[in-house]
């Protein structure tokens, strides 16, 4: 995951996954604009494991946290990885996956629970924790978190994303402690979703 290279920045020509627009529109009596962005929603799903107790995350390369770690003055159109290292942009997140099938939300979780974590659980497994509108400044999308109680039994393969759509996945597991320790450091990589979500845990699923 950390072996990352060649890394150079060009236009974006037409995209599958996000459409920049202009919104032109008039507020008490002033015409305005506004830019943003066309993605898909998505969802995501804090995983607990019963046997072991632990939480079940995944780690990723994010192009884009990668892109904003570096400085404004060195945004070259080649990025020179051995002066910022591709950690920069490895996060810790929740299992999680675009909606782009017309399938419902939980069926769209259930599979990403499967592919990045590995593990087969029934839709009724998911609760729905809630949905909430992300990057309301350019995007606006809707996101819906679920939390998913799994056991061992469930587990029926390694997990690690779909390949075929270069997926590269690290399941990472931690205990509540851990997690606890983690969101108290300050400063991490991972987006707010993951926090809530942990948040949420520890008032209303966790006793430790």
């Amino acid at each position: 995951m950390n072996d990352i290279r060649n890394v150079k920045l060009s236009s974006l020509g037409d995209s599958n996954y996000v459409k920049p627009l202009r919104m032109h529109y008039t507020q008490n009596g002033i015409e305005k604009t506004w830019d943003l962005i066309k993605i898909h929603d998505s969802v995501s799903i804090l995983i607990y494991n019963t046997t072991r107790k632990v939480l079940i995350f995944v780690k990723q390369f994010r192009p884009a946290v990668y892109f904003a770690s570096i400085p404004e003055y060195d945004r070259q159109m080649i990025i020179e990885t051995s002066k910022y290292p591709p950690e920069c942009g490895i996060t810790l997140e929740l299992c999680a996956g675009i909606v782009d099938k017309n399938l419902a939300l939980e069926e769209v979780a259930r599979i990403e629970v499967l592919e990045e974590c590995g593990y087969d659980i029934p839709v009724s497994n998911l609760e729905r924790i809630i949905s909430y509108r992300s990057g309301i400044g350019v995007c606006g999308d809707n996101q819906t978190i679920f939390y998913a109680e799994v056991t061992d039994n469930m587990k029926v393969g390694k997990g690690g994303g779909n390949l075929e759509e270069g997926e590269l996945i690290e399941v990472v597991e931690m205990t509540v402690p851990q997690a606890k320790e983690y969101i108290n450091k300050g400063t991490v990589l991972s987006p707010g979703g993951f926090i809530f979500a942990l948040l949420w845990f520890f008032q209303n699923k966790s006793t430790l």
